[in-house]
């Protein structure tokens, strides 16, 4: 796609605002960006209140969110920005497999998914649609309203029924974290965590915090093979 053929751009290009915690991503999707005509990097943040006080500065045209933040989350990110900047496109780009997270993120008001393994020129394309206003869908996520098939039965439908935070705390219980190091990496308090895994254990069926890591551990090794 010619980005600079479809597309009326700012004096100094379309501003782009990248928001994840790894620095290594920040590095290299800056390289791969600033490399197309009409486009720049115009900041970069680690959370999404570095990134709320971002937008408010330097006025992108256009943000780049990984889910997986500390604190607040990156959907809980895209609801805000959707709802302070609703003309605001957002594309997620994020390890995790979409076919977990796509619904959630465009239920969120996202516009695109697309995953860190992805050919650069696969990036550039899901970033110069997402700018013209229109959707990003992988093949595989195009086929997300067509998922519904017998693996959706038991407990991957149950998953379902979790909360974004929920998921989120769900997903360290399984990476191996304890109480305290999710409550630090959500910075959020253990007595909330330890509500939140109690009403993951109500939702999913679960009797006891050992079948939880158990079934948690089994989730994140699925969620990485199809990766």
């Amino acid at each position: 796609m010619s980005f600079d053929k479809h597309h009326e751009t700012n004096k100094d290009g379309n501003r782009i605002l990248i928001v994840d915690g790894h620095p290594i991503v920040h590095q290299g999707l800056s390289y791969l960006i600033n490399k197309i005509p009409n486009l720049i990097v115009c900041g970069e943040a680690k959370d999404a209140n570095n990134a709320l006080e971002l937008i408010k500065t330097l006025k992108p045209d256009m943000i780049i969110i990984e889910i997986s933040l500390k604190g607040l989350s990156g959907i809980e990110l895209i609801e805000r920005i959707r709802l302070q900047y609703p003309k605001l496109p957002v594309l997620v780009f994020s390890m995790l497999d979409e076919l977990l997270y796509a619904r959630r993120v465009f239920q969120a008001g996202a516009k695109g998914y697309i995953m860190k393994h992805e050919t650069p020129e696969r990036i550039v394309e899901a970033i110069c649609r997402v700018l013209l206003k229109d959707i990003y869908l992988s093949n595989k996520m195009s086929m997300i309203d067509k998922s519904i098939d017998s693996q959706s039965i038991g407990f991957s439908s149950l998953i379902e029924l979790l909360s974004n935070r929920e998921l989120e705390v769900f997903r360290l219980i399984g990476q191996g974290y304890g109480t305290h190091r999710i409550a630090e990496e959500l910075c959020l308090s253990v007595k909330t965590i330890e509500a939140y895994r109690g009403r993951i254990k109500k939702k999913l069926n679960i009797e006891n915090i050992n079948k939880l890591v158990h079934y948690a551990s089994l989730w994140v090794q699925n969620e990485c093979q199809t990766i």
